[in-house]
Parts: C-alpha cells; structure tokens; sequence
C-alpha cells in the first residue's frame, strides 16, 4: 500500500473511500487556542473587577464607620500597598514570561493553574495592567494572607511551646498477654512494631493489614523458655535481633524464620577474649546503625561482643569493662553512637564506659559513678545530633551527659523509680525532649510517661499509661507516634490524627471482619466412587447452603458439654480415678451433690405443688 501510494502520489477519493482512509487528504480544523484564551480571561478579568470595587467601596465604608484613620497615614499605606502590589505584578510578568518562551505548546488547565498562582499577588493592582491578572473569581481581601497568618503564628507557638508537638490525643492498645512487656521494636519504614514479654512470646503486628480489632498475626517463641530482654529491627528492616534470657542471641527474618543463632562459650576457659561466644545470660543488644550485618550484645559472663550476621561461630571484637581495682564488672546494658564509631556500655557498678568501635582495649571515655554502684543502668541512648548521651540509672535518675566533659552531667532528674533492667528513655525526633517511664509496685497508683525537655531538664509533661509500670517507651521518626511497654502485658501506641502519619491511623479506621460461625460446622465430603447407590451420600451442589442447613439441624449445631471439673454436678460424675470404687461410681452415675434429709429435700416442693397442682389434684378432679 505504501508502495503504491508513493506511486500514485495522492490517491483517487473513490479508492481512498473503498480502502478505509477517505480524509487523507483533507487538512486538520485549527482551533486558535490562544484567542479563546484571551476572550475568556477578558471577561473573567471584567467580572471580578467589578466584584473587587463593590467589596472596596464597602470596605470603605465600613473603614470609615469604624475607624477615623488620619488622612496621612492612609495615604501612606496606600502608596506603600500599590508599591508592592506593581513590584509583584511586575515579576510575575517575568515569570510569565519566561514560561510562555519555555512551554510555548502548554495545554488550557496549565496555563490557569500558572495564571491563578501568580493570581494572589496580583489581585490589588487590575487597572494597571490587563495583561498580568488572574482568571476566576478573586479571594476575599485579605483572607489569604490572614491565614497564612496564622498558619505561622502557629509553628511559632510550637517552637516556643514543645508540649505541643508531642503526639498523645489519641492511643490505641495493643494485648500482647497477660505479663510485662520488656521489649518493643519498630522497622524502620514504621510498617511493622514487634513486642516481647515475660510470657516467652514474640508477637508480630502489622498496621497495614490489621483492623480494628487490633490481632497480632503471627506469634512464636523464638528462645523457647526465655524470657524476652530486647528486640530490634536493623537499619534496612529485613532482620531482627531477639536478645533473652539465655546466652545465644537470635536474629529472625521479617517474617519469625530463624536466620542465625550465636555460638555458645565455653563456660570453663577464664580469660574472655578466647571464648567464641558467651557464657552467661545477656543483658542487651542493638544493631550497628549503619553497618547492615553487624550487632552488639552484652551478657554477665562481663563482656560486650559485637557478632556477624554471616559468621555465627566466632564474635568479631570482645570488649571488656572493668571496675576501678581491674576486676571483671558486668554490663547491664549497651548502643552504639549514632554513627556507629563508639559503643557505650551501663555496668553494674554504676559506670558508663565508650571504646572506640576499632579498639577494644582502653576505653576512649569513661565515667566512674555515672549511676549509684550496685544498680543496674537500664537504658543508655545517644540524641540524634550524636553529641549527648543519656542514661536511666536503676538508682531512679535519669541523667544526660556530654561525653567530651565526662565528669558530671549537663542534667539530671530523679525519682523517677524504676523496678526493670530495662526501662527505656529516648528522644523525640526533633532531639529536643528526653522520654522515660516509671514503675510502680501493683495497686501503687499509675505507671507514667514523663517528657522532660533536653536543655533545661524541666518537666514538660507527662502521661498516666495505665495502673501498671511503663518499662519501654519508643518514639518513632517517620511516624511521629510513641509505642509504650507496659509491666501488665499491653502494648499502647499514641498518636495525633494530624500530626502522626500512618502507624495506628491505618488500623483504626478498618472495621472489624465479621465471623463466619457456619465455617465450624463444614464436615468434609467423603467421596466414595464404587460404593452402593443406597450407601452414596449425595454430592455437595454449594456449600453456603450446605452450612445454613446445618445451623438448622439441632443435633449438627449442638456444642458438646465442657468436661467437668472437680466435683459431679447436674447428674453427671466427676473424673473418677483408677479405684474399681471409684469406677463403679462412674459407671452408676451417682451424684453426690444434694447431701441433705430427703424428706425435707421432697418437702421442699409442698408448697409449689398445692398453690399449682399439675400432677395428682388435676387426675382426681374428674
């Protein structure tokens, strides 16, 4: 065909019409996009014109009511307001300009999406210059600018006011069990929040795939009878660290599949370095925060190791705190600085050492009574700017330090008491407030969230979690909301509807699934080719039927009798034991519940058989 159009160079219009492609040669209709531009925005521009006068001339009116300005001011303003108005409208004539050279073939929503920005700025100063306004309707004078007003004035009152930026209006409470919850762990995109217990287990939340009725989907106990000291995503999210009770920490894939497990010491070799893992039970761990493979663990065997995902059969470095005399001090807790150069470590005997991450030797900063001796340092935690650190003592202080003046602390609070070996602090995501939890001894009021501002150490704030300890607290930065741990085994989360983003907002507004209670009495159909017609059960057409049919059936849909406890009642003998006595028993059915006089027992009935006779006075009546 191309052949032979090129041949015959423009083709008959009968044969054009015959081979489908009859406009060939016709020309395209042109459309002068850029005059019906014009025309449309002269009338809009004559519209809101006429708009603005009426509301000036009112405006005036009013002014002039309300307020007798002198006459030299006003004029003032005025010039000052059309000054600037021009100054505008002339650089929104460049703007323009330079647009229309560069987007020569821009389509019509474009053009009015530029020409109602620059609109706003514009909107004083129509009679000068036709050429530079916006299409549409003007804003009401002064509603733009007041808002943005006041927009401002409210980011100014959060800086000035931090309270304000903390996320606590709303909360939602996660069940983990029934006993304390010490570990909390978030992945870093703030999809997924884990929790560990005293219980052993390692539940799994998802807040994107959960509804309202807030289930874990998955729960497991990665470290069979022990329990849980802490859990952490690392940095990229896809593995996580599970530290117990025991000697060996885990580490899982996102989903709970084991993916190493570190060696086991040997317990009867004294000197640490030259066992290949340790030998009591640990403390803590963390994960490097910019070393994807890479942990930390600290245990009571008196040593800090730092371990390869790839390698679970030796540590990689041993680093070990000493007391004043050089005697073996156990670590009770540790974290890597935000750079993942230093790692700190809380012992028990009140200090807090730094070693350089390459050099395991000498500690690089060291601070003797940090924490009074003989208690176990909880939490220790670098600010994001990295240049503080922050500890919570077991001695009820939590205490804030520079670590290049080592000496004494920049702040510190206290009776803050704390009954857990890992009662959390952290900072807010702005660096600007430190967060703790208290405990409190059952029935001894409520456990609280207290918000202490980073520069000062006053109190800002605080929360009253629930009747219990609060032992972990996190504040997540993506999302902006604070996961919290308490002692009676709930996992809350607060959050502001405006301020947070996804977490628990996506969990709150799905609505519960309802329950399928047919789906319990489904029997399966048993399908048997070769056997008799009468023997044949009938082939199942639809099960939905099947079920409602079932629900129907009395004897189908009846829920058996839960085994009985204790004692017989109601008829039916209690569990019996090996005796041949007790098996008679069993067997005749005796029930040993009413003890008392059985005449009184058939008396009992004598008033309620005359008052309403049933039996033996409606027989004899006839």
């Amino acid at each position: 065909l191309v052949a032979d159009a090129e041949m015959l160079g423009t083709p008959d219009p009968g044969l054009a019409a015959t081979m489908g492609f009859s406009g060939f040669g016709k020309k395209a209709r042109t459309f002068d996009l850029e005059a019906m531009f014009e025309q449309t925005r002269r009338t809009a521009v004559e519209r809101s014109r006429k708009v603005l006068e009426a509301r000036e001339r009112e405006k005036e009116d009013q002014t002039e009511k309300e307020f007798k300005i002198p006459f030299t001011d006003s004029s003032a303003s005025v010039s000052s307001a059309t000054q600037a108005g021009s100054i505008l409208a002339e650089r929104g004539a460049v703007c323009s300009e330079s647009e229309d050279n560069s987007n020569e073939a821009l389509s019509g929503p474009s053009m009015q999406s530029q020409s109602s920005v620059k609109g706003p700025a514009e909107d004083t100063d129509y009679d000068d210059d036709d050429d530079e306004e916006f299409i549409g309707p003007p804003l009401p004078p002064g509603f733009k600018d007041s808002d943005d007003d006041n927009d401002n004035d409210d980011t100014e009152e959060e800086d000035n006011n931090p309270v304000k930026k903390i996320p606590d209006s709303h909360e939602i409470t996660l069940q983990h069990g029934t006993k304390t919850v010490s570990a909390l762990g978030l992945d870093p995109s703030g999809a997924r929040l884990i929790t560990g217990g005293y219980d052993y287990d390692v539940k799994f939340w998802d807040f994107a795939g959960m509804d309202a009725s807030l289930q874990a989907f998955r729960s497991l106990q990665p470290c069979e009878c022990h329990q849980i000291k802490s859990l952490q995503y690392s940095s990229t999210g896809d593995v996580i660290l599970v530290v117990s009770g025991n000697s060996q920490a885990k580490v899982l894939d996102r989903d709970g599949f084991p993916v190493m497990e570190c060696i086991k010491g040997d317990q009867y070799i004294v000197d640490m370095t030259n066992t290949k893992g340790h030998t009591a039970m640990l403390n803590s761990g963390c994960w490097h925060p910019k070393i994807k493979e890479e942990f930390l663990t600290c245990s009571n065997d008196g040593t800090v190791r730092t371990w390869d995902v790839n390698n679970e059969k030796k540590h990689k470095s041993v680093f070990k705190p000493r007391s004043v005399q050089g005697k073996r001090v156990i670590p009770t807790t540790c974290t890597y600085s935000r750079d993942g150069k230093l790692i700190a470590a809380g012992c028990q005997d009140g200090s807090i050492q730094i070693w350089d991450r390459n050099m395991s030797v000498h500690t690089k900063f060291h601070c003797r009574q940090a924490h009074a001796s003989g208690t176990d340092t909880s939490c220790l935690t670098f600010s994001y700017d990295g240049t503080v650190l922050a500890s919570r003592g077991g001695d009820d202080t939590l205490k804030i330090w520079d670590i290049r003046q080592f000496k004494k602390p920049l702040n510190s609070a206290d009776g803050l008491p704390s009954f857990f070996p890992m009662t959390d602090c952290c900072f807010s995501p702005d660096d600007k407030i430190l967060v703790t939890g208290t405990s409190v001894k059952k029935g001894g009021g409520s456990g609280k969230l207290f918000f202490f501002y980073r520069e000062t150490f006053q109190k800002l704030y605080e929360i009253e979690v629930t009747d219990a300890s609060v032992v972990r607290c996190l504040w997540h930065p993506k999302l902006n909301q604070i996961m919290v741990g308490t002692g009676n085994g709930l996992a809350k989360v607060y959050y502001d509807p405006v301020k947070s983003q996804r977490g628990a907002k996506l969990c709150v507004v799905k609505t519960k699934r309802k329950e399928r209670q047919a789906e319990t009495l489904t029997q399966d159909y048993i399908i048997t080719p070769h056997a008799l017609p009468m023997f044949r059960e009938p082939r199942q057409r639809s099960t939905r039927k099947q079920l409602e049919k079932d629900r129907l059936d009395p004897m189908k849909s009846h829920k058996p009798e839960p085994p009985v406890a204790g004692a017989g009642r109601g008829g039916r003998v209690g569990t019996h034991g090996v005796t041949l006595s007790s098996y008679i028993v069993k067997n005749i059915a005796l029930d040993k519940t009413d003890d008392s006089n059985p005449r009184e027992a058939i008396l009992r009935h004598a008033k309620e058989a005359e008052e309403n006779p049933y039996w033996v006075a409606p027989a004899y009546a006839k």
